[in-house]
């Protein structure tokens, strides 16, 4: 397996958001404190990669020692933050990390570089990253709010992960299957937010994309043309 680089970190995170949106279904579907750990721990897993990903260019990442130290870190504060039941502060870094995450990947996909394979695919994890950002915003007000959403307990934000995950997407897309609906009016103002946004992504995504490809097209034919002349 090829290590974690910015030719190829786009597709480990991907990877890792899938893993855990299907471990957190698993989780709900097979309910268990073992189900709700393993949310925990794969949302660990992704902000590694996230970090060791994002951040392969300084040379200490690159060294076993820098990667532990990461993993260490990480799943230090997240133990303590379980013990002490910090859980809007582990919701609030989770976020921050996202928005992180959602920043360079923005940079790197729609801003530079070629269109190739992993630029496409980081266009799928900014996608991605956006349902988690909502979902996070989701579960903090379905835990800080009694009644923010028909058809959400007021629950700690893990035990609601696959039930808001679910509805954060769904409302990404726009499907809007009706089963989870906001009654708060802070959380209506939330989801047609992240409708707005998931539309517009998708219009700003094909012309930026498309875009790239027709000054990559003309380069090349400029090139062509002034080898042709020599």
């Amino acid at each position: 397996m090829e290590p974690v680089s910015e030719k190829n970190n786009f597709i480990y995170l991907t990877v890792g958001i899938v893993l855990l949106l299907f471990v957190g279904a698993i989780s709900d579907q097979f309910s268990g404190l073992v189900g709700y750990q393993l949310v925990q721990a794969f949302s660990v897993i992704n902000i590694v990669i996230g970090i060791y990903g994002f951040r392969s260019t300084q040379k200490w990442f690159h060294s076993g020692v820098g990667i532990v130290i990461s993993i260490i870190t990480v799943v230090v504060v997240g133990i303590a933050l379980e013990l002490l039941h910090l859980y809007y502060l582990h919701l609030f870094l989770l976020f921050c990390f996202y928005l992180w995450a959602i920043w360079l990947a923005a940079k790197q996909v729609l801003f530079t570089g070629v269109v190739d394979a992993n630029r496409i695919v980081g266009a799928i994890c900014i996608y991605l990253l956006m349902g988690l950002i909502w979902a996070l915003m989701y579960m903090f007000l379905a835990q800080a709010i009694p009644g923010a959403f028909n058809g959400l307990d007021q629950l700690i934000w893990y035990e609601n992960f696959a039930d808001v995950a679910y509805y954060s997407f769904v409302t990404l897309t726009t499907l809007g299957y009706g089963d989870i609906s906001p009654a708060a009016p802070v959380a209506r103002f939330l989801v047609y937010m992240q409708a707005v946004v998931g539309v517009f992504y998708m219009a700003i995504l094909v012309a930026s994309l498309i875009g790239v490809g027709i000054a990559e097209n003309s380069k090349r034919q400029v090139s062509a043309d002034n080898n042709n002349d020599e």
